[in-house]
């Protein structure tokens, strides 16, 4: 049973360090990267959908993007997704694909997007330890159902700790390498 619970607890903090990852992907950095438009979502014949779903991303230079529509006709609501979004670029469209031109960081704005990394390994911290919490409950459960010992609920919180302070390291090796990028001019 408890083997069982550390094994789901380490799986749970896997998906918490992919999804830190996920959100350090969608910063901005100096450079273009398709990642950035992830998240955003274009009004596309009534419902909302994924931009991923509806073009194709090249990256022909360091800070340009050419959006390639599947379907011409999706092309003025990918633009305004894209305007409306908070990337902080203006699409051009020329007919055939849009190009999305990624202006040079200031330092304040550099600074600004540090604090949100920060944030969002925080965030994944904060996620990897309220696993470990519920797992430690479902082993204190066990103890109090007297279904295993004392000793064995001990053994799996050290185990807990353990798989805790490995995945919260890696967030903050992710949050390391993101805030080098970024400061990188």
């Amino acid at each position: 049973m408890i083997p069982d619970i550390i094994s789901d607890a380490e799986s749970k903090m896997k998906g918490a360090v992919e999804h830190a990852r996920e959100e350090f992907a969608a910063i901005r950095t100096g450079r273009a990267h398709p990642a950035m438009f992830n998240k955003l979502m274009v009004d596309y014949y009534g419902s909302p959908t994924p931009l991923q779903q509806l073009a194709t991303f090249q990256v022909p230079e360091a800070r340009t993007v050419l959006i390639s529509p599947f379907d011409r006709s999706s092309m003025a609501g990918i633009e305004k997704a894209i305007r409306d979004s908070d990337l902080g670029v203006n699409p051009a469209n020329d007919g055939n694909v849009i190009r999305v031109v990624m202006p040079q960081l200031s330092e304040d704005r550099r600074r600004d997007y540090v604090k949100l990394a920060k944030h969002k390994a925080e965030e994944g911290r904060v996620a990897v330890r309220n696993i470990r919490r519920h797992a430690n409950d479902s082993v204190h459960k066990l103890v109090k159902d007297k279904e295993v010992g004392e000793d064995d609920a001990r053994g799996a919180e050290k185990t807990l700790d353990g798989v805790t302070k490995k995945y919260v390291d890696s967030i903050d090796e992710l949050l390391k390498s993101k805030e080098a990028e970024l400061l990188e001019v």
